[in-house]
């Protein structure tokens, strides 16, 4: 059985740092990343990696402040977030795929329960 364990979120002022980690479990996947999903709005792509990481993407709102990595031997995917801005509010999920790494939501095959991550002005 197939679980992703998140763990991190917080509250934090802007202009912090916080880390995400999710861990997966039950198999290993080609492509990890992270998605957030604010109040009122739909779940959009942050960021993703490829399993030998030399596939990374980033979205435009977060690139320069947030760096995604993985510990493959754990089988864990990290995201360290900084420079926060009230702007990244929002419950960061993690997600797994089994066909590579891509922007689009319809790909990833599994997904965290999700960790709140608020940002204060």
């Amino acid at each position: 059985q197939v679980q992703l364990v998140e763990a991190g979120g917080g509250l934090v002022q802007a202009g912090g740092s916080l880390r995400l980690s999710c861990a997966a479990s039950g198999r290993t996947f080609s492509g990890m990343g992270w998605f957030r999903q604010a109040p009122g709005k739909e779940r959009e792509f942050v960021t993703a990696m490829g399993w030998s990481g030399g596939s990374t993407l980033y979205a435009d709102s977060v690139k320069g402040r947030f760096t995604i990595s993985r510990d493959n031997a754990k089988n864990t995917v990290y995201l360290q977030m900084n420079s926060l801005k009230p702007e990244d509010t929002a419950v960061y999920y993690c997600a797994a795929s089994s066909r590579g790494v891509f922007r689009h939501l319809g790909v990833w095959d599994y997904w965290g329960q999700g960790t709140q991550v608020t940002v204060s002005s």
